[in-house]
């Protein structure tokens, strides 16, 4: 995903210089503060498990759940907004690599939430213990990562001129 990211700005200088001023600081921060703190939920729940709490881990999970769908919504909104800008996705190659970038993680935070599901309805129905948590821990990775890749992007396109 980031070789396109990184050819592209290095053939368009000006264009990712000029990009970020046209984009919603306050939706990327959003999305950003989203994401951290649903990991931090899912953190969490990982640490009530193994101390064998599972209503606890559950009640985590669910936070988790809640944040974490804040996240296409406000990217819903924020693409609104993009469009009503000019930024549909068919114009410059700052445009495309940034739809192409931000979609991509949209749909890996989709797979995560319904992921998150999972591991919720795991949880929940006893499927988990403090022994045997494996796919818990495999979906806190998951979502780590995917939340290690937003903050790239957010820094990518947000942040740097």
């Amino acid at each position: 995903m980031f070789i396109v990211y990184f050819f592209a700005r290095a053939n368009n200088p000006q264009l990712f210089l000029e990009g970020p001023q046209k984009l919603s600081v306050l939706a990327g921060t959003a999305n950003t503060v989203i994401m951290v703190t649903s990991s931090f939920f899912i953190a969490r729940a990982v640490l009530s498990m193994r101390l064998g709490r599972t209503t606890t881990s559950f009640h985590w999970l669910t936070a988790a759940f809640f944040t974490a769908v804040c996240y296409p919504l406000i990217k819903f909104m924020e693409i609104r907004w993009n469009i009503s800008q000019g930024l549909t996705g068919n114009g410059d190659a700052f445009q495309m690599s940034y739809y192409y970038l931000t979609f991509n993680h949209l749909v890996h935070v989709s797979w995560g939430i319904l992921g998150l599901l999972w591991v919720m309805a795991q949880t929940h129905f006893g499927g988990y213990s403090t022994k045997n948590h494996d796919g818990l821990v495999a979906f806190a990775s998951y979502w780590h990562a995917t939340d290690l890749i937003w903050l790239m992007i957010f820094s990518a396109f947000y942040v740097m001129p």
